[in-house]
């Protein structure tokens, strides 16, 4: 019989015929349990006592060194008997002391030149200051529009998932309180306030946009819908960066904007082209059924600092290809003809367009037109070196001319590119010499832009273009030769 039992047995009143045994029993096993509750409280009082004199001994010990005074003639006993007593220089002490702060002080001194510092931006009241999203803000183009926007004083955010896009681009920004990043993918709906949304995310040159066309196509229908569905919903003004492809192997020349181009729907570009092209009809069908505020640039091709090293476009490969001295790769004979614009160009057109009153495509590109093979001799003579010229096989749809009629940009936006050739093409190679050089992290390679290089005078473009074609005639003379 368990305690349990007895007691519930001696408790019961409806048993009145309980056995002696049990009613004896109860008595003892409460008085068992006494002894046992003593014998353990007792124990752990001792327990506690002992622990108790312990710390107060080790408590004292601690107090007495921290209160006495750090002289010459104190000993330091170690609490191992086999260690040998210690008695401490005063005097290496000291020097040890202040070598410590002269670290420390050398190291805030780091700290203040490495806090970051910000270009001076203009000074916006709220009537005048515009909040404006940029899509794609940490690419190529879009890191150098950031910076043009930024420095007018307007409230910048930056949209990128990073797929080609890098943090480097816009990391001179970072906590400003005009700026914000978001890493966001614009496949996915984005809910914020804003007043202009410039759309230039998406995969610009073709290893890249090939890389993964479902997801090439997806930014540029869906991605476009979400940030259509945004401007709608805020009534913001948007801009779309669209692309020259949209003309694909053009059969006229120049390509003016009413030309309605001539794609593969199905070759390995097409996820590109047609992307772009669908995202401009539904452009214009939101500005047709909503009223929505729509422009659309046609982006020829643009260089400068700042492009992806590995972007597989003509201008970054040979620049790398002969810095390395390496053989620079030219796909087909080299005749095929590509015009070039430097990116503040650009980024003065894809601003002009959007302030304007003008909403139907407009072609921004430079007008001048160079071969390929012309463009790879210069390049090899500005950089040096001893790299050869080998072809490959051509590409496939690869267009043949490309050259913009910007009818349009000068008439409606009173737009031209300004930066000759030859300018930003020895920007573009020092920046990519600078990146070539870098070993760590720490060794930074940030292209500040200067939005002083255009030229005001009306003779700029036929300056550049005079000084490529001189320096082609010269490289010709040599060969010759």
């Amino acid at each position: 019989m368990t305690w349990n039992a007895s007691c519930k047995d001696f408790d019961s009143s409806k048993d009145v015929h309980m056995s002696k045994r049990a009613t004896s029993m109860c008595p003892t096993l409460v008085l068992s349990s006494v002894k046992k509750l003593y014998v353990w409280t007792l124990l752990t009082s001792v327990v506690l006592f002992v622990s108790a004199l312990g710390y107060n001994n080790v408590r004292s010990q601690s107090t007495d060194r921290l209160a006495a005074p750090r002289d010459s003639s104190r000993v330091f006993v170690s609490d191992n008997p086999n260690t040998v007593p210690e008695t401490p220089n005063n005097d290496q002490y000291t020097l040890q002391l202040q070598k410590e702060v002269e670290d420390l002080k050398h190291r805030i001194e780091q700290l203040e030149l490495e806090k970051n510092t910000y270009p001076e931006v203009t000074f916006r009241s709220y009537k005048d200051r515009k909040r404006i999203l940029v899509t794609g803000g940490a690419g190529f183009v879009g890191s150098h529009l950031v910076d043009k926007l930024m420095l007018q004083g307007h409230e910048v955010t930056v949209v990128d998932n990073f797929f080609t896009g890098r943090k480097r681009n816009i990391e001179h920004w970072l906590g400003h309180e005009n700026f914000e990043l978001l890493n966001h993918d614009v496949v996915n709906p984005l809910f914020i306030e804003v007043d202009q949304i410039y759309h230039l995310a998406s995969p610009a040159s073709p290893p890249h946009y090939m890389y993964n066309p479902i997801k090439t196509i997806k930014t540029n229908t869906v991605g476009t819908i979400n940030m259509l569905g945004l401007a709608k919903r805020v009534r913001a003004r948007l801009l779309m960066a669209s692309t020259s492809e949209v003309y694909g192997d053009p059969e006229i020349h120049p390509q003016t904007e009413e030309y309605w181009g001539h794609v593969n729907p199905i070759g390995p570009r097409a996820c590109y082209d047609e992307g772009k092209r669908v995202a401009e009809t539904m452009c214009y069908a939101y500005r047709k059924q909503d009223g929505l505020e729509v422009r659309v640039a046609r982006i020829f091709n643009t260089f400068g600092p700042r492009m992806h090293m590995a972007d597989g476009r003509v201008v970054s490969n040979f620049i790398l290809q002969a810095l390395q001295n390496e053989p620079i790769t030219i796909y087909g004979k080299g005749e095929q003809t590509r015009s070039f614009q430097y990116v503040s160009d650009l980024v003065d057109g894809l601003e002009a367009l959007m302030n304007s009153n003008y909403s139907e495509p407009v072609n921004i590109g430079n007008p001048e037109e160079y071969t390929i093979l012309d463009f790879a001799r210069v390049i090899r003579q500005l950089v040096g070196g001893e790299s050869e010229i080998v072809h490959k096989p051509a590409m496939q749809d690869d267009p043949q001319r490309r050259k913009p009629d910007i009818t349009r940009a000068k008439k409606y936006i009173n737009w031209t590119p300004k930066v000759p050739m030859m300018v930003g093409i020895n920007k573009t190679i020092e920046y990519f010499s600078h990146e070539l050089q870098r070993k760590k992290h720490s060794e930074r390679n940030i292209w500040h832009p200067d939005f002083e290089l255009q030229s005001n005078t009306d003779t700029s473009l036929d300056l550049g273009s005079n000084i490529f074609n001189q320096k082609s005639a010269d490289v010709e003379d040599n060969l010759e030769s």
